[in-house]
């Protein structure tokens, strides 16, 4: 019988090339500011003090992807802010409810594993981690020929955040006549891409070309964790929404109380440019506001006497400003208007 020296590596799988890039891993998160509480890089399982100042934490836990926004990251040839992306849409959903995000993991699935273009992505994942103050404490790389094509691949994150159970932010705390505060977006966020993936494809738009589309299309999601903290820390918010997949009206419908309405005026909302450039492409209005965030990235529910202490803890870019209020009525979101395009 011949030996034909069957092995794992000629299989596809690269077991060394995944140990360099767990070893890089390693040592960049040893760098974090809480590096000695956090040495479970490589390990089978992460462990996490829950913090002392908390008197009945509760966990709050998240996970989410970036959808195909890996194609434009593909196409660009730019892997460094899909890590921020991945870390976003996890962590601003934890916030919602009022959780601190105190952990994050992630998972990547590639064909054939790439050294230059995993360290971006995990060097991506690490700001945004530093950006919302949460742990890189591990994760998981799989390397899959046969099931991704060449050059493919796909990222998964997940997050755990921590509340006192007094301060969760829920539905009882919205009131009749509180305002409906609009945070700007820093563009498309991770939502819609098939979208505009579609336009780009039927219009025969070269996206390599276009310097506008290429800065807009990668452009990372902004994290809103510093600033809501700090809100709910004040004890400001009576509630808010991650304003993603499905737009104002679906997001902000999640938080509602059974016997409360919100009306949004469309007018007010301030548009980004790459939402004028999608409009233009052919899409309706209704289209827009269902796929896109369309600017408003994040929503605050507030009493109106609080408003300008809202605005003190915003940058100038992320200013936040009114759009609607809260009224009697049986959970529904009205847009009232038109966008002004």
């Amino acid at each position: 019988m011949k030996n034909n020296n069957l092995t794992y590596e000629k299989s596809g799988v690269n077991i060394k090339a995944a140990d360099k890039f767990v070893n890089y891993i390693s040592s960049i998160s040893k760098k974090g500011q809480n590096s000695k509480k956090f040495q479970n890089i490589g390990g089978f399982g992460s462990i996490t003090k829950i913090p002392k100042n908390i008197k009945n934490p509760q966990l709050v836990a998240s996970t989410d992807g970036v959808g195909t926004k890996i194609e434009v990251a593909n196409e660009l040839n730019k892997f460094s802010t899909i890590g921020i992306d991945l870390v976003a849409m996890c962590v601003n959903d934890l916030i919602v409810q009022g959780a601190k995000p105190i952990i994050f993991l992630d998972y990547i699935s590639i064909n054939k594993v790439n050294l230059k273009k995993l360290k971006q992505i995990i060097k991506g994942i690490n700001k945004g981690c530093k950006i919302s103050n949460c742990e890189l404490v591990g994760g998981e790389t799989a390397e899959m020929p046969g099931t991704y094509s060449k050059n493919k691949f796909d990222i998964a994150g997940f997050s755990v955040g921590i509340v006192d159970k007094k301060k969760i932010l829920n539905k009882k705390k919205i009131k009749v006549n509180d305002l409906i505060v609009a945070v700007p977006s820093s563009g498309i966020h991770s939502n819609g891409l098939s979208l505009v993936r579609h336009i780009l494809k039927k219009k025969r738009i070269n996206l390599k070309n276009n310097k506008f589309l290429k800065k807009e299309l990668i452009k990372p999601t902004k994290i809103y964790v510093k600033e809501i903290l700090k809100l709910i820390d004040k004890k400001i918010i009576n509630g808010c929404a991650h304003i993603t997949g499905g737009g104002l009206k679906d997001n902000i419908r999640r938080i509602l109380p059974d016997d409360l309405n919100a009306s949004i005026d469309l007018k007010e909302i301030k548009i980004n440019k790459i939402f004028k450039w999608i409009h233009n492409q052919g899409v309706t209005d209704s289209e827009m506001l269902k796929t896109f965030n369309c600017g408003v990235g994040f929503c605050i529910i507030v009493n109106k006497k609080k408003l300008k202490k809202i605005k003190k803890n915003f940058s100038k870019n992320y200013q936040p400003y009114v759009i609607g209020k809260i009224s009697h009525g049986k959970k529904n979101v009205v847009l009232n208007g038109k966008i002004k395009w």
